[in-house]
Parts: C-alpha cells; sequence; structure tokens
C-alpha cells in the first residue's frame, strides 16, 4: 500500500472511531435526559443472568415479558398518605381517597378512590395487627375499611361504571355487566363476605386470629417449619402449592387457597411432574379467586353451582372439578379490585407504572395473599417469601434441581422483599429468615 493509501486508511478509521464516540454520548445524553429520576444500570454493567431471573411465588403461566430494565425499586417511604371520603356515584357508599407520591403527576389509571365496607372484627385482640398499625410508619397507608373481598352488595350499575375504567386484577373492565352481576348475585352469604366464615366454631376461647401465609420459595426447602406453620389458626397457600412430600418443611393444612383460573390451570401444567394435582381438598380450605379477567368470574360461578361452563378456555360439558365434587357456595371468596388496586398504589407502587409495562403489571399473587392476610388476620406470620438472600436458594422449595430466581415486568419483586423487610421490622408481620 501507497502513503496516500496508507493515509486514506487511517483518516477513514478515524471517522469511523469519531462517529463511535459521538453515538456513545448521544446515547448517555439520551438515557439520563429521558430518565433523570430513576437508577437504572446501564446495559453494560448488567449481565444476562441478572436481565433474566425468576419470579418465586407465582408460576410461570402468569409470567409476561421479561423485565430487561425493570425499573429500580421506590422506596414506600416516599409516599405521605392522607384520608378523604367522598361519596360515590353508588349512593350512600363511600369511597376513599388515597395521596399521590410527592413530585408524581396522577394517570387516570391509578384510581385512587376506594368503595368502603364496615366489615365487624372478628375478634377482639388487643395486640391486633390493624391497631399496632397506627404506631407505625404505614399508618398513613393502611385504610381499615377497604373491603378485601367482594360479595352481592358490591354489585351496581354505579359501581361497575365507575371501576369498568381499570382492567385486569385492578378494576371490573376485563368483564362484561351480565357476567359480573350473574357471580356476584350468588355471592350472597356471610361465608362470602368474611374472611374466616367459621371462626366461632374453631376460635376456641382465643382472642385473636393467627395466621400463617405460605409462599413457594425455595427458602423452605430443609426449614423444618412444618410443624409450627400448621399450628397456627389459618394457614394461607397460593397457586402451585405442592405438600405432599413437603409436609416437614411446609406443613400439611391449607385455610385459604389463592388463586386465579390462570394460575391454576398453569400450575397443574407446570408443577404437576413434582406433585401438584390441583387445589387441596379438605374441609376446612377455602378458595379465594384473584379475579385477573372474566373466566375467573365465569369459573368461581360454574363451580359454586356445578353447572357447565359454557365459554372460554375452561368450557367443557361437565361443572368444573377443580374444588371436588361435593364443594358447596360457601367456600368461595373473590377478592375485590379495589384492595388489588389499593395495595398497589399504596404499598408496592412500582416505577414499572411509568414503563410501557405498566398495563400488565400487578402485585404477585403471593403479595396480595401476604397483604389481605395482613388486613384481615392478628397476628401474621410468613413463610416462603422473598429475602434478601434470596439467590442462595431455588426458586421454589419442591424444584427438583436448583432454578435462579428470576424477574418479569408484570410483578416487581424487589418492592415486594423490601416491603416484607419493611413490614417485619415494623412488628407488623413475622417473616421466615436464614
Amino acid at each position: 500500500m501507497n502513503d496516500k493509501g496508507l493515509k486514506l486508511g487511517m483518516g477513514f478509521s478515524k471517522r469511523v472511531v469519531l462517529t463511535l464516540a459521538v453515538l456513545l454520548c448521544l446515547y448517555i445524553i439520551f438515557y439520563f435526559f429521558c430518565y433523570p429520576n430513576i437508577k437504572y444500570k446501564p446495559w453494560w454493567s448488567v449481565s444476562k443472568i441478572a436481565l433474566f431471573k425468576a419470579e418465586t411465588s407465582t408460576p410461570a403461566r402468569d409470567r409476561f415479558t421479561p423485565a430487561a430494565r425493570t425499573p429500580a425499586v421506590a422506596s414506600p417511604g416516599t409516599t405521605r398518605s392522607q384520608t378523604l371520603h367522598k361519596a360515590s356515584t353508588a349512593g350512600s357508599r363511600k369511597t376513599t381517597k388515597a395521596p399521590r407520591p410527592r413530585g408524581t403527576t396522577e394517570f387516570s389509571y391509578i384510581g385512587d378512590r376506594y368503595a368502603t365496607d364496615d366489615v365487624p372484627s372478628q375478634t377482639s385482640c388487643a395486640n391486633s395487627t390493624r391497631k399496632r398499625v397506627k404506631g407505625t410508619t404505614f399508618k398513613e397507608r393502611f385504610l381499615e375499611h377497604v373491603p378485601v373481598l367482594q360479595w352481592h352488595k358490591h354489585g351496581s350499575p354505579e359501581e361497575y361504571k365507575r371501576l369498568r375504567q381499570y382492567p385486569g386484577a385492578h378494576g371490573w373492565g376485563s368483564v362484561d355487566y351480565e357476567t359480573l352481576m350473574n357471580t356476584l348475585s350468588i355471592l350472597n352469604t356471610s361465608a362470602n363476605r368474611l374472611m374466616f366464615d367459621d371462626w366461632e366454631r374453631r376460635a376456641n376461647g382465643s382472642s385473636c386470629i393467627r395466621c400463617a401465609v405460605v409462599g413457594n420459595g425455595g427458602i423452605l426447602n430443609g426449614s423444618k417449619k412444618g410443624r409450627e406453620i400448621d399450628r397456627h389458626d389459618y394457614v394461607f397457600r397460593t397457586n402451585g402449592a405442592v405438600i405432599n412430600g413437603f409436609e416437614e418443611d411446609v406443613g400439611s393444612r391449607t385455610t385459604m387457597y389463592t388463586f386465579s383460573a390462570n394460575t391454576l390451570r398453569n400450575s397443574i401444567a407446570s408443577y404437576g411432574a413434582v406433585g401438584y394435582k390441583g387445589p387441596p381438598l379438605s374441609e376446612e380450605t377455602r378458595y379465594v379467586f384473584l379475579p385477573d379477567h372474566d373466566r375467573d368470574y365465569i369459573l368461581l360461578k360454574a363451580a359454586a353451582t356445578h353447572t357447565p361452563i359454557k365459554k372460554g378456555p375452561e368450557s367443557s360439558k361437565i361443572p368444573p372439578r377443580y374444588f371436588g365434587d361435593n364443594v358447596t357456595l360457601e367456600k368461595f371468596k373473590m377478592y375485590h379490585p379495589d384492595f388489588i388496586r389499593y395495595i398497589r398504589n399504596r404499598f408496592l407502587r412500582s416505577n414499572i407504572m411509568k414503563t410501557e409495562y405498566r398495563n400488565i403489571y400487578r402485585p404477585s399473587t403471593g403479595a396480595v395473599m401476604l397483604l389481605a392476610a395482613l388486613h384481615t388476620c392478628d397476628q401474621v406470620s410468613a413463610y416462603g417469601f422473598m429475602t434478601p438472600d434470596y439467590s442462595k436458594y431455588s426458586d421454589h422449595y419442591y424444584d427438583k434441581r436448583h432454578r435462579g430466581v428470576t424477574f418479569y415486568a408484570n410483578h416487581d419483586l424487589h418492592l415486594e422483599l423490601y416491603l416484607w423487610q419493611q413490614l417485619h421490622k415494623e412488628g407488623l408481620i413475622r417473616l421466615y429468615m436464614r
């Protein structure tokens, strides 16, 4: 190559390097200009393993797009709360307005008004969580009268108009009015309204309801916490809760089983090989639906009335048998969408809600279950939930080989982890850690 060709080649190389440098600078400027308040790790500092790690308590079927750049969690402590009461369009029913986090704009999908329920306290426990919360940093976020469960008195044209603007588990936007009313109309007993409908029978002189809330995290493998769990008044479980063969670690009782139609079918498909055949079947078991869409309302009505499902993925010529042939209406409950939206807004208000994934984001099934216990039990012990040393353990306690935890955009497990630590520190739950 002659000198002229060499100079041209060197000039071209310099231009390429200069162009790449300019592009890199523009990327960095764009990155921090668009996301000034979010603490992202730049892509070059995040390992591929860290980008695709699993959720501890939700089956794979309930997962969506992997959150390769899920926003960093926002500390719940930044939310300053005040309670405002306004009359809803449903006549005498009230709604409660939640606070806006400082420095943010309220979007229509937040929905910070909630119905109120005057559900009578089932105990006279002097050391109840609901009483102790008033002396903690959670006092301004905690709404004592938000409805945890929905039943027939919540159904009205006015309430449907209010809640249909919120999709998925956060409202009635995914269910038509006829389907909704057909289901709510049969949830018309005190057993459907109260979480602990048999407390008077099982209290045995106790003034406090003690609950064990059991997730499916790998931290329970080898824990030998089974007997301790079973000694509680009520035992909550969720999704693919495999019991047979793991009783020493996770116990054998299930009084409250939380799930959605989607997670139920997917749990059966995903965890059948390790022993999950369907929801626990026992005299004391109650089935609590987390309604993600109309399939949940359709399945509940068919199961409670022992009639076939006429439409949807579960449609068949015979009644659903997930819950046994002799299950009664009194065994079914369903979370209120206001409650799910309330815990999202006040306890798990993730930065994911500021991204393109906001429409699929909701608290995990395990988080809904644990926070429902916090609002209904007097004393709460949590087992199998994510802890800071989660990387030491497999995704589930029944995994046959170690599986790391993967994070997806439909849940913010880091924020949930932070919340469990805060609730434990404040003495509102007792979290099992090693």
